[in-house]
């Protein structure tokens, strides 16, 4: 992978013409943090940010499978090109003014009694740190049990995004918890004097 991230730009568009796997993964992890730190300093956000990334390179595969890359040298330009108009494109957003509003609570799941009361106030305290986007897809999803086209048009986003922010939400809920036991782990363990 890292032989192809090092590929001049003409040679890794060639490669992903050609459907060399490799290839896309070299493309990633060329621009990929040059994306992301150009969407988060016009954001300021990390959740944004992830999202113009995913949404960038997801145009520029597509613009290089169908042969739309005019001059593969200047991939570099382009690739930021389109960046820089999904960020115009997210900062325009009426949703994003939307969703920067509180989202109401998630409602407290129906946990099984026999979880310990320390885990099921560690899910509360995980799901109020959640970003308010990432709250109202888990109530959408998890609570009303909503079709995706309805969830997509909720928050504002394509139907084929849905997937991409199940898997954002749980991620972060994950991480976020983890650190929450984690925390709470060392709190109880106290060092020995």
């Amino acid at each position: 992978m890292g032989d192809r991230a090092s590929a001049p730009d003409a040679e890794l568009v060639q490669s992903i013409q050609d459907g060399i796997e490799s290839a896309w993964a070299g493309l990633f992890e060329k621009y990929s943090s040059r994306v992301f730190y150009l969407a988060l300093r016009e954001l300021r956000s990390h959740a944004d940010a992830e999202d113009v990334r995913a949404e960038t390179f997801l145009r520029v595969f597509q613009a290089i499978r169908n042969q739309q890359v005019r001059t593969p040298d200047s991939l570099s330009s382009f690739i930021l090109g389109t960046a820089r108009n999904i960020i115009l494109e997210t900062l325009r957003s009426p949703h994003r003014a939307a969703n920067e509003r509180e989202v109401p609570d998630v409602p407290s799941p129906e946990l099984d009694p026999a979880l310990d009361e320390d885990v099921r106030h560690a899910i509360a305290v995980t799901i109020q740190r959640l970003k308010p986007k990432e709250r109202e897809f888990l109530r959408l999803y998890y609570y009303e049990d909503l079709p995706k086209q309805e969830i997509a048009r909720r928050i504002g986003i394509d139907e084929e995004r849905v997937r991409l922010l199940k898997h954002r939400c749980l991620k972060s809920f994950r991480e976020i918890y983890q650190r929450l036991k984690k925390i709470s782990d060392t709190k109880v363990r106290k060092p020995s004097l």
